[in-house]
């Protein structure tokens, strides 16, 4: 089923031992999980589930449920998002719960705190960190989520909705351009794109794609994008580096790169098993935890902003990536199109919901004539304008429900 030159790699990352408990792994079905939106949801809404060891708004649920006729997942209350992937937030919170020895930027002190999620398309370990954010610092931050591609940065923009804080803006931006902006950030997650060996068990096609040539390629992509935004992490500022990839040549090789390479230090993460420590960070390996694989390393920059960025690495990285002329960012708030200022709340059932996400024309003869918001179970969906014999969907074709869904008769 492997290619040989993955089992290869997989082994000479992990181990023998560990490789075998992977690949026997990787042949289970995988794992349900969901991270709640702390400022909508207190509990898990779903019965049997158990709490993630390292995120206090993950959840493992005992089987997978059809989120897409939930109106609670319509409404932003939960992300569903592997468990693996959640590492990194936990990565982010041990930044300001617990500095680093040596920590310069005394984030827990300051009000202006600027983050960058570079790559963040489709939103999970942005919502993560907006919700980890938010919890220590109420409005004292700034989060800037950005995404190069376009299809994926308007999933991004949604989801980003969604979730509704006021405090993340969105760009859709290349990693160039960012680092020509003159911007600076005190910390910047990086989950660049890669080989996706941590999600063969989920996509199939990520197996028939692999081959050792696409690990170099992404390799090399992959130095092409911290070099290009190194210039806007401030001094001393902090990379979460992470890929859902197994092999050293996109994780620990890559790594040691930017400490060479750019000026920068690894910061020793907490042991936390049983997530295995690598030479340089963690890795989180199916048959070991019981999400999908992703590894995560922490750095901190300790050169200038005007060291010296290896040419050829920029070079690799405009040979694979559109070239364009640089452009000032942009920042755009997505919560300013939640549903709360769009009309009067007015709550509906569960089938009436579900029929107003789809599309459907639905009747509330009870409701004030005019402008609404309809509401779940206490929670915003989206507007609709209530005219007596029936209401005006207002809710985005964008986002509309695509599968049937209950008739009711």
């Amino acid at each position: 089923m492997f290619d040989s030159a993955f089992l290869r790699m997989l082994t000479e990352a992990v181990g023998e031992g560990p490789a075998a408990r992977v690949l026997d792994a990787l042949s289970e079905a995988p794992s349900a999980s969901i991270r709640l939106n702390p400022s909508r949801l207190s509990g898990c809404p779903f019965e049997g589930a158990e709490p993630v060891p390292w995120s206090p708004y993950g959840f493992f649920l005992p089987e997978r449920p059809n989120f897409t006729l939930d109106p609670l997942f319509h409404a932003g209350c939960y992300y569903v998002q592997d468990t693996s992937a959640m590492f990194v937030g936990h990565v982010l919170r041990s930044i300001f719960d617990n500095p680093p020895a040596g920590d310069t930027l005394d984030l827990r002190s300051r009000y202006d705190r600027a983050v960058l999620d570079l790559c963040a398309a489709p939103g999970g370990k942005t919502t993560d960190a907006a919700a980890s954010l938010r919890e220590r610092f109420g409005d004292g931050f700034l989060l800037i989520a950005n995404e190069i591609v376009r299809k994926r940065f308007d999933v991004l923009r949604d989801n980003v909705a969604l979730w509704g804080d006021p405090r993340v803006a969105v760009t859709n931006l290349s990693p160039a351009n960012i680092g020509a902006s003159g911007m600076s950030f005190d910390i910047i997650l990086a989950d660049v794109p890669c080989s996706g060996e941590g999600m063969f068990r989920k996509e199939p096609k990520a197996v028939e794609d692999w081959s050792e040539e696409t690990v170099a390629f992404c390799a090399e992509r992959q130095r092409g994008i911290i070099a290009d935004i190194w210039p806007v992490l401030a001094a001393g500022g902090y990379l979460i580096y992470s890929t859902c990839t197994f092999n050293s040549a996109e994780n620990d090789d890559n790594v040691g790169w930017i400490c060479s390479a750019l000026g920068a230090e690894v910061v020793p993460l907490p042991d936390f098993p049983p997530v295995v420590r690598t030479r340089y960070g963690m890795a989180l390996l199916p048959g070991f935890v019981r999400g999908e694989g992703q590894y995560v390393a922490l750095l901190r920059k300790t050169s200038a902003p005007s060291s010296v960025i290896p040419s050829e690495a920029k070079e690799s990285f405009s040979r694979a990536q559109p070239k364009g002329s640089h452009r000032s960012p942009k920042l755009f708030f997505p919560a300013a199109e939640a549903p709360e200022s769009q009309g009067i709340p007015f709550d509906v059932d569960r089938l009436t919901a579900l029929r107003y996400l789809h599309g459907d024309a639905i009747v509330l003869p009870d409701a004030p004539v005019g402008l609404l918001t309809i509401c779940y179970e206490g929670h915003l969906l989206g507007p609709a304008k209530n005219i007596g014999p029936r209401c005006n969907n207002l809710y985005p074709k964008s986002r509309r429900i695509r599968i049937d869904v209950p008739s009711g008769h």
